[in-house]
């Protein structure tokens, strides 16, 4: 690693006042579990001034319940979310997103601010100095997405401008789903924002001086049954090739209300409302969900190597409608 300033800040009043001193020069630290490699890799164009450690701001990773409202702070650990009774209980695709994120070991240090927040693993944007990097590329700054014309397999199919590299964040898909909002505090005050909107093609929606304080789900019915399943090469440890996050309700055997959520096949997680309308009014049956999966993946275009993720998708979304007439299950394919 190169040198670089730490501060171990106490308040998210500090961090944001930090944040814009530095201008863009300095990264926070919550679990480290992505930062510490992409330093150790030094394949960023800018090495950073300063780390910011926000471990040290007390508060910040509760998980409460309250008037209608979840509320998880930016630095409740992974395995915090994974262990929530009131989370299997009330929020359970919340929980089996935490609980697919990598290793037992990364989910003890990995928090939820952070998994929302963490780079793409384009390995054209992450190529390490040592071999060769970096590369220059649309979501540097500089130059074309290199993916469009070189190895995609993982890259985007759905709304990709620019950059094709995919969000690989899984409790960001199931949060989607479940309607979730992030809560953004900086210098001119806190905001709120869907969790579908805080992506785009180069990075996220974070202003100058802001930092991430924690996430808001609305109370789910409790007739509503939810479903996370995710397809990786190696299980179950990897990144996402395709995930899917499911809310359905059903009641008098009908689909009064349904959320779907597709993750790791665009910038941020994506909302497949063309299927949500389709099940709406229907029973859930093979017929309904089979048609909901073919629609959630309309418009797709893929590249030269990732047109099997399309496949994927659909039969993860078919599946993740017609397990939630059951009961919350992750699956790895």
């Amino acid at each position: 690693m190169r040198p670089f300033t730490h501060v171990n800040a106490q308040s998210v009043k500090e961090v944001c006042k930090l944040l814009a001193e530095y201008d863009g020069k300095a990264v926070l630290n919550a679990g480290g579990t992505d930062l510490l490699g992409t330093l150790k890799g030094d394949n960023l164009f800018e090495y950073p001034e300063a780390l910011i450690n926000i471990k040290t701001i007390s508060g910040l990773e509760k998980i409460v319940e309250s008037k209608g409202m979840l509320r998880i702070g930016a630095l409740a650990k992974l395995s915090a979310l994974v262990n929530s009774a009131l989370l299997s209980e009330r929020y359970p695709a919340l929980a089996e997103a935490a609980r697919s994120v990598a290793t037992p070991q990364i989910r003890n240090a990995a928090t939820i601010g952070g998994n929302l927040c963490q780079d793409v693993r384009c390995w054209y944007y992450r190529y390490p100095r040592h071999i060769g990097g970096p590369i220059n590329c649309a979501r540097k700054g500089k130059g074309p997405c290199l993916a469009v014309k070189g190895d995609n397999r993982y890259h985007a199919v759905m709304g990709a401008k620019k950059c094709f590299a995919v969000c690989p964040s899984d409790t960001a898909v199931a949060l989607a789903a479940l309607d979730g909002q992030i809560a953004i505090a900086g210098p001119e005050g806190e905001r709120k924002i869907a969790v579908t909107d805080f992506y785009n093609p180069l990075g996220n929606s974070l202003r100058r001086g802001e930092m991430v304080t924690g996430v808001e789900v609305p109370s789910v019915d409790e007739e509503s049954r939810q479903a996370f399943l995710k397809f990786t090469l190696r299980k179950p440890v990897d990144f996402a090739i395709v995930s899917v996050a499911a809310v359905i309700t059903v009641k008098a055997g009908v689909c009064t209300n349904a959320r779907i959520a597709l993750g790791a096949v665009a910038a941020g997680p994506v909302r497949a409302t063309k299927a949500e309308k389709i099940l709406v009014g229907k029973p859930v049956d093979e017929k309904a969900a089979a048609d909901a999966a073919e629609a959630s993946l309309a418009g797709a275009k893929p590249l030269s190597m990732n047109a099997y993720k399309i496949e994927i998708a659909k039969t993860l979304v078919k599946r993740a409608i017609l397990q939630s007439r059951k009961s919350c299950e992750t699956n790895y394919f």
